[in-house]
C-alpha cells in the first residue's frame, strides 16, 4: 500500500518536469525527462520495488517538521532524534544544465547515521537499470534514459539500488545528485550543490518578487499558487500541464483514475485570467503562443488536450503491473478525452483570445485567421451533441455548459469585429442571428421550470456546478431570476461541509470528492452578488483544506478528510489566484472587466 496520503507529498520543479517527495523524506514520483515522460520513480502508485529515492535517518524519529523554504520550491524537513537532529534540502535546479535532482543533509544537533536508499525502475516502474560505477560516480543506464548520481559519500551499488549509510554532525553537509541524460549523449558532469542551491533560491524569489502583495487579503497562498503554477510550466514552450501526476484516485479504491500530465486547452482562459491579474505578462504570452502552435489552422481536428510539446497524440492505456495508488486501480497512462466531441473547447479558444487582447497583448494575423476559422467551424457544430467539461464517457448530450461556450465564441468574435474597421456585413447579420438563437435555445432547452433551475444538459433533472460559470463568462447577469435560483439551488444542493461538489452524490456508489475550483467559482458568484462576506466564508473553507504547503488537489473527500485526484492540480491553483484577486478589488475578468 502507497505511504504516503496525497496531502503528505511536495512538489520539486524545474521546468521541465516535477517530482513529489513524501513527508518522511521519500521521492515517490518523477517522469524523466518530461512532465508527460515516463516516471522513473513510481511508488506513488505502487511500492518502494516501483521506484523511489529515500534519504532518512537510521534511527526512529521523534519529531518531523517541513516548509518551503520562502518564496521558494526548495523543501527543508527536519528530522528530530533524541540524540540528534538533520535537515533534508531537496530541490530541483533551474537552468540551462541537465535536469536534475539534488539533496542536500544538513547536521543540526549531535550526530545522526541516515540512510540513502536510491531505487530507479524505468518505464512506470517496470525496468531496472544497468548500474555501474564510473570514475567516483554511478551510472543507471537502459535504452533511451541515463541517470549519473554524484555523492558526497561512499555509495554501495547492488543489482535493485544504490545505498549509502553515513553520519552528519553538527554543522557539516552532505550533498547528492542526480541528473538525467538522454543515454546516447555524454554523462552529465558534477554540480556544485551549493551553488545551484542559491542559485534556485533566487530564481524562485526574483520570479515570484513580480507579484505585488497588496493585491490581495491572502498573499501567501496566492504566492504559493503562483510558485506551483510556475512549476507546472513547460519553460520550453510555455504549456501548462493539469497536474504533473497520473491516476490519483477521484473516489476512493475506485476506477476514475485519469492522467492529468498534459496540457487542457479548456484551462485557457482560466490560466490567462490568473496570469494577467498577477502581472506575469511573460507566462501569460507564451501560454497564448503555444495555445495557438498547438492548435494550428485546421479547428476540425482541435484536440482537448495535447503534451506539452504540441503533440496531439495521447493514446490511453493501462499499466497493470502497478497496483494503483491505495489499490485505485487501473493505473492509467495517455488520455482518451483528447479525441472526444467538445464543443466547449472551440469556446475557450476564443474566449481566451479575447481576454489577451483586452489585456493588451500583442496580437498577430495567425489569431484572426484562427478566430476566423474557429467560429465558422462552431457555425456547423454549435449544436452537436458532445461528452461535456467533465469529459463523460457515456452517450453524448447536449451539454449546457458546451452551449453556453458556443455562444460565447459567437458573442467574442463579434465583439472584436465590432471593434475593428469592419464594415456591416452578411457574416455580422449572420453570426448576431446565430448568437440569439444560441442563447434563446438554452434559455429555453436547459431550464427546468419545476426546478427552478438550469441543468447539465437538455432534458435533465440534474444539477451541474459547471453552470456557475454562466455569471462568469457573462452569457447570464448574476442577479437575472434564473441564474440566482441556479446559484442558490447549487449552494444548496451539491453542498458538501461547505464545498461544492460537481454533481450530487449517489447513494451507495463510491463518490469523488469535492471539486475545489468549483467552491471557488461559487465564491466568485457570491462576490458578483455583493455577497461579500459570504463569498469571503465560501473561498476561506477552500483555502482550510490546503495542505500544510499550501498545496492543493483537484478534490477533497469531506469524509475521509483527505486529498482527493491529481496532484497538485492547476485548475484548482488557478482559481485561487482568480478569486483572491477578484475579492479584493477591480481584476481582469472573462466575462468583462
Amino acid at each position: 500500500m502507497s505511504r504516503a496520503a496525497i496531502e503528505d507529498y511536495a512538489l520539486l520543479g524545474d521546468g521541465e518536469t516535477a517530482a513529489l517527495v513524501s513527508r518522511d523524506g521519500s521521492i515517490d514520483w518523477l517522469c524523466w525527462p518530461r512532465f508527460d515522460g515516463a516516471a522513473c520513480f513510481a511508488a506513488l502508485l505502487g511500492t518502494a520495488e516501483n521506484g523511489c529515492w529515500a534519504i532518512a535517518p537510521v534511527d526512529r524519529v521523534a519529531q518531523l517538521r517541513r516548509r518551503y523554504q520562502q518564496d521558494t520550491l526548495i523543501i527543508e524537513t527536519d528530522f528530530e532524534l533524541d540524540d540528534g537532529a538533520v535537515r533534508l534540502i531537496d530541490f530541483m535546479p533551474v537552468g540551462d544544465g541537465p535536469s536534475s535532482l539534488v539533496r542536500i543533509v544538513v547536521g543540526l544537533r549531535g550526530v545522526v547515521r541516515m540512510r540513502s536508499q536510491l531505487r530507479l525502475r524505468f518505464d512506470y516502474g517496470l525496468l531496472s537499470p544497468w548500474i555501474e560505477q564510473v570514475n567516483g560516480t554511478v551510472q543507471a543506464r537502459v535504452g533511451p534514459d541515463l541517470v549519473v548520481l554524484h555523492s558526497d559519500v561512499g555509495l554501495d551499488v547492488n543489482n535493485k539500488s544504490v545505498d549509502a549509510v553515513f553520519e552528519v554532525e553538527a554543522g557539516k553537509r552532505v550533498a547528492f545528485c542526480a541528473s538525467y541524460s538522454p543515454s546516447h549523449e555524454p554523462a552529465p558532469g558534477p554540480l556544485d550543490a551549493e551553488s545551484a542551491l542559491l542559485a534556485t533560491q533566487r530564481h524562485w524569489r526574483e520570479w515570484i518578487g513580480q507579484f505585488d502583495n497588496t493585491r490581495t487579503a491572502w498573499p501567501d497562498q496566492v504566492r504559493r499558487s503562483l510558485l506551483t503554477l510556475k512549476a507546472l510550466i513547460y519553460q520550453k514552450t510555455g504549456a501548462i500541464v493539469a497536474a504533473p501526476t497520473t491516476s490519483l484516485p477521484e473516489a476512493p479504491a475506485g476506477q476514475l483514475n485519469w492522467d492529468y500530465r498534459y496540457c487542457w486547452l479548456r484551462d485557457t482562459s482560466f490560466a490567462l485570467v490568473a496570469l494577467l491579474n498577477a502581472g506575469l505578462h511573460e507566462e501569460a504570452i507564451a501560454w497564448r503562443d503555444w495555445l495557438l502552435l498547438a492548435i494550428s489552422g485546421a479547428p476540425e481536428n482541435i484536440r482537448v488536450m495535447y503534451r506539452v510539446d504540441g503533440n496531439r497524440h495521447l493514446h490511453e492505456r493501462t499499466i497493470d503491473w502497478l497496483q494503483g495508488y491505495r489499490y485505485a486501480s487501473p493505473v492509467r497512462v495517455g488520455n482518451a478525452a483528447a479525441a472526444q466531441h467538445q464543443v466547449d473547447i472551440l469556446g475557450e479558444i476564443i474566449d481566451c483570445l479575447s481576454v489577451a487582447r483586452r489585456a493588451g497583448l500583442p496580437s498577430s494575423s495567425h489569431e484572426e485567421e484562427i478566430e476566423r476559422l474557429i467560429v465558422a467551424h462552431v457555425e456547423t457544430v454549435w449544436n452537436t451533441r458532445g461528452a461535456g467539461i467533465w469529459e463523460s464517457r457515456s452517450e453524448p448530450r447536449h451539454y449546457t455548459y458546451s452551449r453556453v461556450m458556443a455562444w460565447v465564441a459567437v458573442d467574442r468574435f463579434i465583439a472584436h469585429r465590432s471593434a475593428g474597421d469592419n464594415a456591416a456585413s452578411p457574416l455580422d447579420e449572420r453570426l448576431r442571428a446565430l448568437r440569439e438563437t444560441i442563447h434563446e435555445e438554452v434559455c429555453r432547452e436547459a431550464w427546468n421550470e419545476g426546478l427552478r433551475t438550469f441543468t447539465q444538459y437538455y432534458g435533465s433533472d440534474t444539477l451541474d456546478a459547471s453552470l456557475l460559470l454562466m455569471p462568469l463568462i457573462g452569457f447570464l447577469p448574476v442577479d437575472d431570476p434564473r441564474m440566482a435560483s441556479t446559484i442558490e439551488a447549487i449552494r444548496r444542493e451539491l453542498n458538501d461541509d461547505g464545498l461544492i461538489r460537481r454533481r450530487k452524490k449517489a447513494p451507495g456508489a463510491r463518490n469523488e470528492g469535492v471539486f475545489l475550483a468549483c467552491s471557488c467559482w461559487m465564491a466568485d458568484c457570491l462576490r458578483m452578488q455583493g455577497r461579500d462576506s459570504e463569498a469571503r466564508e465560501q473561498f476561506e473553507r477552500v483555502l482550510t483544506v490546503a495542505n500544510d504547503l499550501g498545496l492543493f488537489s483537484e478534490q477533497y473527500d469531506t469524509q475521509h478528510r483527505q486529498m482527493a485526484g491529481n496532484f497538485p492540480q492547476a485548475l484548482t491553483h488557478l482559481a485561487v489566484v482568480n478569486t483572491a484577486l477578484g475579492l479584493c478589488g477591480p481584476t481582469l475578468q472573462r466575462g468583462g472587466g
